[in-house]
């Protein structure tokens, strides 16, 4: 079992004995020089000692006490507040838009179904979310450069048949036309690709 902050306090701050138990009358005579070891002054001082130590530790008790008390207080006020902020964000959100995403692309493996985001989760959430759009923008670009690329080799190869440039296949039957006609086709398919994507 964890230890609470009460026994924390306590182990730390109350002696774990009374003082006749750590320190007896005859040793405390001993710390006093010879000449005064008879005096029966020493006897008081050790009685007063003693009822003096018993009140801080009194002392002590009452304030691990409070203590406690007031870390109670500052949990429930701490609770309290999280729900309040929770309340306040879910506010804004409509649970038909919430079902229908779930439906759409299943539920967040940052949370469970039936509760609300709390900040830890919802930092999970918008970094997955970021995650995503990042991958997907990665793809497009790449998509785009291949087709961009290809757009390109489109484009030169009619640039070669307009200058003269176009190299025909030694004993190819195949009519410039054609091939020209279906480079034109494939130019625009690909631009029409584009303007859809």
């Amino acid at each position: 079992m964890a230890p609470t902050e009460s026994s924390i306090l306590t182990n730390f701050l109350i002696p774990p004995a009374p003082l006749h138990q750590v320190l007896s009358l005859d040793d405390f005579t001993a710390l006093f020089p010879r000449k005064y070891h008879s005096s029966p002054q020493i006897e008081l001082i050790y009685r007063e000692f003693q009822h003096q130590r018993a009140i801080d530790t009194d002392d002590v008790k009452r304030n691990i006490a409070s203590e406690v008390k007031r870390g109670e207080k500052y949990q429930r006020e701490v609770i309290r507040t999280r729900r309040k902020q929770d309340a306040q964000a879910a506010e804004g959100v409509d649970m038909a838009d919430i079902r229908m995403e779930a439906q759409l692309f299943g539920q967040s493996q940052h949370r469970p179904s039936n509760k609300a985001h709390t900040p830890v989760t919802l930092q999970a959430a918008l970094d997955s979310a970021c995650n995503d759009v990042e991958a997907e923008i990665t793809a497009l670009e790449a998509e785009a450069a291949s087709k961009l690329q290809k757009i390109q080799g489109i484009i030169g190869g009619l640039s070669d048949l307009r200058y003269g440039k176009f190299a025909q296949p030694a004993g190819s039957d195949a009519d410039l036309s054609q091939d020209t006609e279906e480079n034109l086709q494939r130019l625009k398919k690909l631009c029409a690709e584009s303007s859809k994507g």
